[in-house]
């Protein structure tokens, strides 16, 4: 028969409500609660997902968690969707029965390089080819103070380094990159994202999204704000004892705690990690789902407290945006019209841009000796850094653009006279 919903399952309801949805015809994606940040779903998703594991149903193919949900990738023609259902059911039925629901866990103590170099090299480009007045530039720190209302950036500083960043997903988006919040709700530092995205983002860079924080599993683009950049999240040799026979680090319900380091010593770092000459502290652990709650509850005036500065703080921040016409921001920018291209002279070679884009960095000036090969500029376009190269050596006659100016496809950018 035809279904007329794609919603298979719906039970429960609050925190212990579990709607099941058909996605494809060989995936179930199974959805908890309310869509909000709490951790009482996020723990009875992974027993469900657990529950699942120790079942063993034939026709299951893998299950991929999220922040609030599960999907179950299974083999309808082994596994009848009827009888997935029901064993959903019942052991969403026994999750949300219990009382002590408890997960192993590990505090990681990571090193951080706060308000790293990298970071602020990859701010400087997003000012020089993106978006150079962005409420959230030119320090993003001062952002998140701001939009947290606190009263200084050592406020910030001290709030990153006394959380607890409790792991709630992996691979976001890549390489084992961790989704993690706070278990203290008076640590999570809120942010909106960057808008439009960077195109360049140093690997490793440590971030911060809405309430989540994030580490870059891999150098790319990104919106999370920077607080700082830490070692890698993946290997792939698989080598360290850190990573237990896995690529990735980390694991579900980890406990991250960063300790600061200098830029130089995170050089160092990130050089010896790799090779097994840098160990890392890792304590062994367990969260108990009770005790959280009992937690939640003792500090709830405390809690609810901060909360309310700190959607005053946000609420203002959007304000002043609407206020000074920052909340939308569309590129109209053009490539300047620099009129007919002149001809060129005996010996003259002129470098035109292959593709639209805007020019990131200048690496020559005029009257600068290049030899063949040499990168005279760099583009930046679709996230991506292009070099335009010297295609003799010569002497740098003309350079017709400057940094952060967009680039038109077949544009003249340098003129070389060749020796």
């Amino acid at each position: 028969y035809a279904l007329t919903s794609p919603i298979v399952l719906d039970l429960g309801q609050d925190d212990t409500r579990l709607v099941a949805r058909l996605s494809g015809d060989t995936h179930l994606l199974l959805e908890i609660g309310a869509p909000e940040l709490d951790l009482v779903l996020r723990f009875r998703g992974h027993a469900l997902m657990q529950a699942l594991e120790a079942k063993g149903l034939d026709g299951v193919i893998d299950l991929t968690p999220g922040i609030r949900s599960l999907q179950v990738h299974y083999q309808p023609e082994t596994l009848p969707l009827a009888v997935l259902l029901e064993t959903v059911a019942g052991l969403w039925d026994a999750v949300c029965a219990a009382q002590d629901l408890k997960v192993p866990s590990r505090i990681v103590h990571l090193p951080l390089s706060w308000d790293d170099p990298a970071c602020q090299l990859a701010i400087e480009k997003y000012m020089t080819t993106v978006r150079k007045d962005a409420p959230w530039c030119p320090s993003n720190l001062e952002f998140i103070r701001r939009i947290n209302d606190l009263p200084n950036l050592d406020e910030v500083y001290r709030t990153v380094f006394e959380a607890s960043y409790l792991v709630m997903g992996l691979g976001d988006v890549y390489l084992g990159a961790p989704v993690a919040t706070p278990l203290d709700p008076r640590h999570r530092l809120v942010t909106t994202k960057y808008n439009p995205a960077r195109t360049w983002t140093a690997e490793n860079s440590v971030g911060i999204g809405g309430a989540y924080m994030c580490v870059y599993g891999m150098e790319g683009p990104g919106g999370y704000q920077f607080v700082g950049r830490t070692l890698q999240m993946w290997n792939r040799y698989r080598a360290l004892e850190a990573f237990g026979g896995q690529p990735w680090l980390l694991r579900f319900f980890d406990q991250i705690r960063f300790y600061p380091v200098s830029a130089e010593e995170l050089l160092k770092i990130r050089r010896d990690f790799p090779l097994g000459r840098y160990p890392l502290k890792i304590e062994e652990t367990e969260l108990c789902l009770s005790d959280y709650q009992d937690f939640l509850v003792k500090e709830a005036e405390g809690i609810e407290a901060f909360r309310s500065q700190q959607r005053a703080a946000f609420d203002a921040e959007r304000q002043r945006w609407i206020e000074s016409g920052l909340a939308h921001f569309e590129s109209e920018e053009k490539a300047a019209d620099l009129g007919e291209d002149t001809p060129l002279g005996a010996g003259e070679h002129g470098i035109e841009s292959h593709i639209a884009g805007n020019l990131w960095q200048v690496s020559v000036a005029e009257g600068a000796r290049v030899a063949a090969g040499d990168v005279l500029v760099i583009l930046e376009s679709m996230k991506m850094e292009i070099p335009l190269i010297a295609p003799v050596a010569g002497v740098v006659k003309d350079i017709r653009v400057q940094p952060g100016s967009p680039v038109r496809a077949g544009q003249r950018v340098v003129v070389i006279e060749e020796v």
